[in-house]
């Protein structure tokens, strides 16, 4: 990899190169080859795309391992919540005998093998406080005292970057336990104790049953709408048939579809405190990105009274929360499944390509991987791993053209003749 400190010419493969960085933090990195800001799938993929083409890039990673969020901000029993086939990152299949819903352990085991296949080889531990275009180039700092001079620059952390913690009244003097389901790992500890869940996504719904099967007293905070789909139908993952049907019907036909099979698996939902959006299921998550619960169990135990199902929050006092009904309990902890939020309008300074609202390229899928002065993003879909795969190709062949071209040239790094 073609990268030069501006003064003194280490490369970072240079074995004198980590003990130049902690002594040097003054000094700047020129980096020749494209920078990617986070060591995620959607980083790794991009990583690899590049290295297919023969270009090298440099991973900054603010965490010590590669997929941070899998490793460190999940909880035991995660399961990929759609079948691999829709899950893979490019270039390489899942191994042979994997099931259809991997687990969360199998899912890291398979992007250690993508990194080590494509000799992804990130630096760990580079939190980017800042990004900037400047004279033809990006600068790259870290809160480590690092800063790096780029041509490309590559915006892979995700739309899952921060945990979010919505601001309920009361909830600060609330006196039980309080956790976000980024550290949330398993029911065991809850055993025997009321757990109040709020959130009714996928994950919300999922550690309400895993807080069941460890014998605790869960609850469910709905505070709208929910689609809630069987995970699979007629055989096949929900998911994977309703990518088909839409191929040959309109997203309105598909949907009434997927409603009508629904009712008749799962019964009326809003009989346990689970209406439906009035959009379907389908043109729900192409609009507003919201994604339908794909259910594994809990509305069973929905149904059985084994989880209960509470409106919103209206305020929470030292032992109990209240809801908008009228209705009060006490419980001895709450899990916060409020999902997470992009962090890219707190470090990138660029506003045209980025929403300062939500951190997310302004223009929507398919068209939001590229902003300008090489400038890009990846895994800001709300389309997962198959639409960060999408994009993580597209990035490669855009830098691959003007890659192409510069290496040409006789004075660049790269191309200078072998001794």
């Amino acid at each position: 990899m073609a990268v030069w400190t501006e003064s003194e010419g280490k490369s970072v493969h240079d074995p004198l190169y980590h003990n130049f960085l902690t002594t040097k933090t003054d000094k700047c990195i020129v980096v020749d080859e494209p920078v990617i800001i986070g060591a995620g799938p959607s980083g790794l993929a991009v990583a690899a795309c590049l290295k297919e083409k023969g270009i090298p890039s440099l991973i900054l990673e603010r965490s010590h391992c590669i997929a941070s969020l899998w490793q460190l901000k999940t909880y035991d029993r995660l399961h990929l919540h759609l079948p691999k086939k829709f899950c893979e990152l490019p270039l390489m299949p899942y191994p042979p005998g994997f099931p259809t819903y991997p687990t969360k352990q199998q899912f890291i085991a398979y992007l250690e093998a993508y990194a080590k296949q494509y000799d992804i080889k990130p630096v760990f531990n580079q939190t980017v406080v800042s990004a900037e275009y400047e004279d033809g180039r990006w600068r790259v700092r870290t809160e480590e005292g690092k800063a790096y001079l780029c041509r490309w620059l590559v915006v892979a952390t995700g739309e899952n970057a921060e945990a979010v913690i919505p601001d309920i009244e009361g909830l600060k003097r609330y006196k039980g336990k309080v956790v976000h389901t980024s550290a949330y790992r398993s029911g065991d500890m809850y055993r025997g104790k009321k757990v109040l869940v709020v959130g009714c996504g996928n994950s919300g719904m999922e550690v309400c049953l895993d807080l069941c099967n460890h014998g605790a007293m869960p609850s469910i905070v709905v505070r709208e709408a929910v689609h809630i789909l069987p995970r699979e139908m007629f055989g096949s993952s929900t998911f994977g048939l309703s990518v088909w049907l839409l191929k040959y019907l309109p997203i309105q036909t598909v949907d009434r579809f997927l409603l009508i099979i629904s009712r008749f698996m799962l019964g009326d939902t809003s009989r346990f405190g689970l209406e439906r959006p009035h959009l379907g299921p389908m043109e729900l998550k192409s609009v507003s990105g919201k994604t339908p619960v794909l259910d594994v169990g809990t509305l069973e135990k929905i149904k059985s009274g084994d989880i209960k199902v509470f409106p919103a929050i209206k305020h929470f006092t030292k032992h109990a929360a209240e809801f908008i009904d009228g209705r009060m309990e006490e419980f001895d902890a709450v899990v916060l499944a409020t999902g997470y939020r992009s962090n890219v309008p707190l470090w990138l300074k660029d506003t045209e390509f980025f929403s300062e609202k939500d951190g997310y390229p302004r223009r929507p899928f398919p068209n939001g991987w590229k902003g300008k002065q090489g400038l890009y993003s990846v895994g800001f879909t709300k389309r997962g791993l198959l639409g960060a795969s999408m994009d993580a190709t597209r990035i490669a062949h855009d830098i691959a053209q003007c890659w192409q071209v510069m290496t040409k040239q006789p004075n660049h790094p790269t191309s200078r003749p072998s001794t």
